[in-house]
């Protein structure tokens, strides 16, 4: 059984897509991250780092229980374990390449233009600038690759895909943009194919029965961004 752990955000969100489509048994644990949970003692003792989402695997190597955290250690984790999703041996360079440029580029940089854009205080130009730039420049990179492609890598979904669904499917909010998809319709295409799969539209379910906190009010914030009040 995995024990995940889960916020209706887009890390989180990815993880769920790949547990509906490993087939992996698991149960959801809801951690408000608008409240504070993130920083309980008990969370802490499963992600260090105080984020979702992360798992407790009680079923993991020789039989122990073992915990994963980072969303995208989590889904190397569940396709090695489940071995689906991992490509094909000749694709392992791209593989791991578009896998990492995800982990360290599209998704981080995709956060920070959310952050600048609608959570920053007014007047933060240079962020704004930048990281609106920078998420555009990402998407550029994988517009340009994916031209004449259906999946990221090779020619069946893997968890590359899986994992560039989860901050996509908020395109629109990333870059505060309605119209974005006009500019990315090789991203579109793909996307669109990702997000029709059985496992994308279940995934968009998980935690719906518990009622997280909506408010991004002053304990929302200090909760989320707690070095902001250091």
């Amino acid at each position: 059984m995995i024990r995940f752990y889960y916020h209706p955000t887009p890390n989180p969100q990815k993880i769920s897509m790949m547990l509906e489509a490993s087939g992996l048994p698991y149960e959801v644990l809801p951690v408000d991250t608008r409240k504070g949970q993130q920083h309980d003692p008990a969370f802490r003792a499963i992600n260090p780092n105080g984020k979702v989402p992360a798992i407790v695997d009680t079923d993991g190597p020789g039989g122990k229980e073992v915990r994963v955290f980072d969303s995208n250690a989590i889904l190397l984790y569940l396709a090695e374990k489940s071995g689906k999703f991992l490509g094909k041996p000749e694709d392992r360079g791209e593989f791991l390449s578009w896998l990492m440029f995800i982990a360290t580029g599209l998704g981080p940089f995709s956060g920070q233009a959310v952050h600048f854009q609608h959570v920053a205080p007014e007047g933060s130009d240079y962020g704004v600038n930048r990281y609106r730039n920078e998420i555009a420049r990402h998407y550029q990179v994988l517009e340009d690759h994916m031209e004449g492609r259906q999946f990221i890598v090779g020619d069946e979904m893997t968890i590359v895909d899986i994992s560039a669904w989860g901050w996509i499917d908020k395109a629109p909010f990333v870059h505060k943009n309605p119209d974005v998809w006009d500019k990315y319709p090789n991203i579109k295409r793909w996307f669109d194919a990702i997000n029709r799969l059985p496992a994308a539209v279940s995934a968009r379910e998980v935690g719906k029965d518990h009622a997280f906190k909506t408010e991004m009010d002053e304990e929302a914030k200090r909760a989320m961004f707690p070095s902001n009040y250091a």
